[in-house]
């Protein structure tokens, strides 16, 4: 069969994006195709515009901070109106990378429009009928917009739509406590803006429940107001939006930002044509993240699994891998990491002390060095937090850091976990000082202590001795 491809991706988010350059780069004739702004969610609507926001709301932070240090603190001017210009210029300076322009440089051929798979090999789009031996789904998802009685005539935010609010909030009120609603809550807290968190459940569900006490008491401190409950209407009033809560609680504030998880819309792609299955959880894929199509890959957020942009582009390099050098390529998250981008951070990589627990009983063991231990944490004044190490055996399985800079200290754990480094090798580097790599590096000599020092190497010292003597 003539193809007019060999491999054509649907989305250009992370992992449309790395899977068709990488292809590309390969001599592969690909086709790109997005409906959408080019970069999917974390360039324009996620990772990006977030990150801008929680920078403006660090400096605000930090002007209102300073006494301990002995410095005077003032309560900043906070200007929304270009706190919102420099979170468009994050984005549009990061935009080129994922442009057309760059992809067409790449080799790819960038088509704009709705995808529709009309077969196991081929698609149409914008009155075009395109084939190839391998297609990829990296769709992504939506926002959810949970069962609330009213949400659908209440004029809700949610991050598609919130980084382009005019004005900042008198009184926002999130509905959802993980990542995304706690992040944004401490933001728009620090930026002026009273917030109020609602979610049944734990806050931070996801993350290491010592850690996540960390950061929970710095956003109360910060006035971030939360409620374990559930929201089961909504509407306005003439003081802006309501929410009505499970426990018959009534909250006014002047807008409502949905946080409460994603959701999936395959209507019209053609999924069926293709013989590809999916579900409420997302399109079905193997280990190889093949769907019930052979012949169609489904990465990202579209699939079940963990949803963050590093795993996406993880999983689009994998496809340069099956496609376009034929290697299977299995997924492997045993050292996945992630980070809650609160004050102070949270990071963690592989599994968390409680999941370690749930797989492998009282067999794990667990070490925990506090920052307040350590000098640069205490020359800097902020001695929050931790870092943790699971171990089952002698091997790591899991470790957590929250603190100052916790997403760039967790890198050399996922390592460790991995097989590309080893607890020992940590536990011997020379580490600048001062340095809060140095609780790393103390938690993982600490760990080793007992290979270190036993009977046998005390045995062998005391020989050593008596032979100089």
């Amino acid at each position: 069969m003539l193809y007019t491809h060999d491999l054509i991706v649907i989305g250009a988010g992370a992992g449309g994006l790395t899977a068709a350059g990488g292809c590309a780069r390969l001599g592969l004739r690909v086709a790109l195709i997005e409906r959408d702004a080019m970069g999917g969610d974390c360039l324009n609507t996620g990772c990006v515009p977030s990150k801008a926001l929680i920078a403006a709301a660090a400096q605000a932070h930090a002007l209102r901070s300073g006494a301990p240090l002995g410095v005077a603190a003032v309560e900043p001017i906070v200007d929304f109106a270009a706190v919102r210009a420099h979170v468009q210029r994050a984005i549009a300076t990061i935009a080129p990378v994922d442009s057309a322009e760059h992809m067409t440089a790449l080799g790819c051929e960038v088509v704009g429009g709705d995808a529709v798979l009309t077969g196991r090999t081929s698609v149409t789009v914008g009155g075009r009928v395109l084939s190839a031996p391998r297609i990829v789904l990296a769709v992504g998802s939506r926002p959810l917009v949970p069962s609330i009685a009213g949400i659908a005539e209440v004029p809700y935010l949610t991050n598609e739509t919130v980084f382009a609010l005019a004005e900042l909030p008198a009184h926002l009120l999130i509905v959802g406590n993980g990542p995304i609603g706690v992040e944004l809550a401490q933001a728009f807290r620090r930026l002026g803006a009273r917030v109020t968190v609602v979610g049944p459940g734990p806050v931070m569900a996801k993350d290491d429940p010592d850690a996540a006490a960390v950061a929970i008491a710095s956003l109360t401190a910060d006035g971030v107001v939360f409620i374990a409950d559930e929201v089961i209407a909504a509407e306005c009033d003439d003081k802006g939006v309501a929410l009505t809560l499970g426990s018959g609680a009534r909250l006014n504030g002047s807008h409502v930002l949905l946080a409460a998880g994603r959701s999936f819309d395959f209507a019209g792609m053609g999924l069926a044509a293709a013989g590809v299955r999916h579900d409420e959880a997302g399109i079905g894929v193997d280990a190889r993240r093949r769907t019930s199509n052979r012949r169609i890959y489904a990465i990202g957020d579209c699939r079940p699994g963990p949803h963050f942009t590093h795993v996406s582009g993880y999983e689009g390099s994998n496809i340069v891998l099956e496609v376009g050098l034929g290697l299977p390529a299995k997924v492997d998250y045993a050292a996945l990491p992630w980070v809650t981008y609160v004050d102070p951070e949270v990071a963690q990589a592989g599994l968390t002390e409680a999941a370690a627990r749930k797989r492998h009983g009282d067999t794990i063991s667990v070490w925990r060095e506090d920052f307040a231990d350590n000098d640069r944490a205490i020359a800097e004044g902020d001695t929050r937090g931790f870092v943790k190490l699971v171990k089952h055996g002698r091997k790591l399985i899991g470790a957590t850091v929250v603190g100052a800079g916790a997403g760039d200290l967790i890198m050399p754990a996922a390592m460790i976990i991995a097989g590309k480094a080893s607890l020992f090798g940590i536990a011997s580097l020379i580490v600048p000082y001062p340095n809060r790599s140095e609780h790393l590096k103390k938690a993982a000599f600490a760990s080793q202590d007992a290979l270190v020092f036993n009977r046998f190497t005390r045995g062998w010292a005391q020989v050593l001795a008596r032979l100089r003597r």
